[in-house]
């Protein structure tokens, strides 16, 4: 489970539709208090974040939108509430990309 902190036009295709499914995980976890991977380090860090996982999805979905895919899902902008910014990391941005390009899954990072 990974939300990943670069930019979506960055994230190869299987990332990118990745993310967006497990941001929705995320959020369901969190604003209908699911048990799911509710200590999962991914989640925890969202916590009390939920305005920045909703910028987060706009951005997701606006790169979505952009390589053709119809998106379906939209999250309620009500619930979007906490800080608007996420600054706690498991992988600084620059040791995601890192991670990203051992994949060598085709992630346009470089």
């Amino acid at each position: 489970m990974r939300i990943w902190d670069i930019e979506p036009c960055r994230l190869c295709r299987n990332h990118l539709l990745g993310e967006h499914r497990e941001l929705h995980c995320i959020w369901v976890v969190l604003t209908q208090g699911k048990k799911g991977y509710s200590r999962h380090p991914e989640t925890l860090r969202w916590r009390g974040r939920l305005k920045a996982l909703y910028l987060r999805h706009g951005l997701l979905v606006a790169e979505m939108e952009r390589r053709g895919y119809r998106h379906k899902s939209p999250l309620d902008r009500r619930l979007a509430t906490g800080l608007a910014m996420q600054d706690k990391f498991i992988d600084t941005p620059r040791r995601q990309i890192e991670l990203l390009l051992a994949k060598k899954c085709g992630c346009p990072l470089e």
